[in-house]
């Protein structure tokens, strides 16, 4: 009786262990199968040519290889081929593999692929970084990765990157990242994901000059960095601000973009008062205090 329930006993727990197995493999091509999750750098990415790509096949391992896409669009892959990939997303050709082997060579084929390098489409990166240029994107890349693979930022650059992201129904978007929040205080926020034919712009500082004439301490030129804040308030106070006998009446001479110019009157004490906002300035403005008769 014991040696019956002994023998019973084994049986039960083979079974159990039998089934945990058939339960992993079981949950380990349905992981495979499903492919790169939707927030991925491969999601709706469309292969082209010279991007190199990543095949796992958990049931024929000889399909467990990398392969470089052709000028023509395709792989040639060990049992099946020539096959097209060009226009495919990953888990399109993954579907179009899976659908090859099944009808040839296995009963079921759990296939996951993956782009390693997005050769066809890659990342721009210009402006103030020491090597400008389009850089093959290969797995998953930061923004802080992107600008180390362009050299780093140049002496020149801004307070701002920006993050040019287009879509393939022809939409895009504009992302900000401020320098200081990415670079100085490492907010991993700041160090967003980079993904295919995204343009990454990192606009240099330059100098805007305006000019103060009239009543003020300091005629002549002033100079500003491009990432400043120009407003009359802070032009006038580079002169060295208004002499005694200065209107309180401001003129700005100003030449728009088809040529002409134009004139902008202020009033210097209700702007310093805060009754009137802070005139912003442009490159190239001419601010002229006039002297009171009064």
């Amino acid at each position: 009786m014991r040696a019956g329930s002994t023998a019973m006993g084994f049986e039960a727990s083979y079974r159990v262990r039998a089934a945990a197995v058939m339960l992993a493999v079981m949950l380990l091509s349905v992981a495979i199968a499903v492919g790169q999750p939707e927030g991925s750098p491969t999601a709706g990415y469309r292969i082209g040519p010279k991007d190199l790509l990543d095949i796992k096949v958990f049931e024929v391992p000889e399909l467990n290889i990398e392969r470089r896409v052709s000028e023509e669009g395709t792989i040639s892959l060990p049992l099946i081929g020539d096959v097209p990939v060009q226009g495919l997303t990953d888990v399109e050709l993954a579907e179009r593999l899976q659908a090859l082997l099944e009808a040839k060579y296995v009963q079921r084929a759990s296939v996951a692929v993956q782009v390693r390098e997005f050769r066809s489409r890659p990342i721009s990166v210009i402006g103030a970084v020491r090597q400008p240029g389009n850089l093959a994107l290969s797995g998953r890349w930061t923004l802080l990765e992107a600008l180390s693979a362009a050299g780093g930022l140049a002496e020149n650059h801004g307070d701002t990157i920006y993050v040019l992201r287009r879509a393939d129904n022809g939409l895009s978007d504009q992302i900000a990242i401020s320098v200081d929040d990415l670079m100085v205080r490492a907010d991993l926020n700041a160090n967003i994901p980079i993904f295919a034919t995204d343009m990454i712009n990192v606009p240099a500082k330059v100098q805007v000059t305006v000019f103060c004439l009239g009543e003020v301490a300091q005629p002549g030129a002033v100079q500003f960095a491009s990432t400043e804040r120009i407003t009359l308030l802070t032009a006038i106070a580079r002169a060295g601000g208004l002499t005694d006998r200065a209107s309180k009446s401001i003129r700005v001479k100003r030449r728009d973009r088809n040529g002409r110019d134009t004139e902008i009157e202020a009033d210097y004490k209700r702007i310093l008062a805060g009754k009137d906002a802070d005139m912003e300035l442009q490159g190239g403005d001419v601010i002229i205090a006039k002297e009171s008769f009064f």
